[in-house]
């Protein structure tokens, strides 16, 4: 079902209505081939991924879908395979995501593909959940499990040379490709969230995101930072990998503080959106900035950590 300002994508713009007591939460992603994916990527994959990373922005704010815009910059080597392939993973994603497309533009281009989605959701006025915004006292939260997109991607550049069960492998793939953004946990995120933003650049850096703008110190215990069974089966025969767990990208998780005497109750809306939600650590006194606790206790340092834009 298409979204009914769109004139089913046959006019020059599209028109939305925004329910008086919502507000337009607005979100852009742009993927450029060989800085964010590789050429030889799947395209049905491609477009899943270029929208669900658009979709865990939202999800991260706690808003719901609502229409999305995309531009297409091909080169002239794409055919008419790779957009039909395109398109179906396009759907697909719509279909998982419960949104649709508004409209937008497609180009030629000399250059690099290029693919850019502006996402729209809708939040209950003055509900969006922002970076800035974590509270001394709080606990600090994290949904799913985190690092297995970046022990993917190592596989896909065939830096793991250890073997690895094809179920296992398989799963990291999957992570990195197709992952899941968590929007079934969006009205709870609203409920119980003080800060919140999705893990992108990797857990370290965007935690440090997190306490820069909420002018706040985070205390992370890294060993109950979640781990998948792949991941977990991968760092017991490597254990230099939890590096790259802790500071690698891609995982489109939701990080965020609430009170910690609602720690139970987050754990049960965890529980009923099928979403594995954890307590990692804490908000302390402190410069902002981040603390990382390793074993007994001990202080980690990771660096920086992330992926950087520039």
């Amino acid at each position: 079902m298409g979204v009914p300002g769109a004139f089913d994508l046959t006019d020059d713009a599209a028109v939305l209505d925004v329910p008086y007591d919502q507000q337009l939460v607005v979100t852009t992603d742009a993927m450029v081939s060989g800085v964010h994916f590789l050429p030889h990527d799947n395209p049905a994959d491609l477009a899943w991924k270029l929208l669900a990373v658009n979709m865990s922005d939202l999800a991260a704010k706690g808003a719901e879908p609502l229409a999305y815009s995309l531009v297409t910059a091909l080169p002239k080597t794409i055919g008419d395979e790779w957009v039909e392939a395109f398109a179906k993973g396009l759907g697909e994603a719509q279909r998982q995501f419960r949104i649709n497309l508004l409209g937008g533009d497609s180009v030629s281009t000399s250059g690099p593909l290029s693919l850019t989605v502006t996402a729209l959701g809708l939040v209950p006025c003055n509900r969006m959940i922002r970076r800035k915004g974590a509270r001394v006292g709080d606990a600090l939260f994290v949904t799913g499990s985190i690092g297995d997109a970046a022990l993917g991607l190592r596989l896909v550049q065939g830096a793991l040379t250890q073997p690895i069960p094809e179920g296992d492998r398989a799963y990291l793939l999957s992570r990195l490709h197709r992952p899941l953004p968590r929007l079934d946990l969006v009205a709870s995120l609203r409920v119980f969230g003080t800060a919140a933003l999705d893990i992108s650049d990797g857990l370290v850096a965007d935690l440090r995101h997190l306490a820069v703008t909420s002018k706040v110190r985070l205390q992370v215990d890294t060993q109950a930072v979640p781990l998948s069974g792949a991941a977990l089966r991968l760092l017991v025969g490597v254990p230099a990998l939890r590096r790259v767990v802790l500071t690698g990208g891609d995982d489109y998780e939701v990080a965020f503080t609430a009170p910690a005497d609602k720690a139970e109750d987050i754990a049960a809306a965890g529980i009923n959106a099928g979403i594995k939600v954890t307590r990692i650590g804490k908000v302390v006194e402190g410069e902002p900035g981040l603390d990382l606790l390793g074993l007994e206790g001990a202080e980690t340092d990771l660096g920086v950590g992330g992926w950087r834009h520039c």
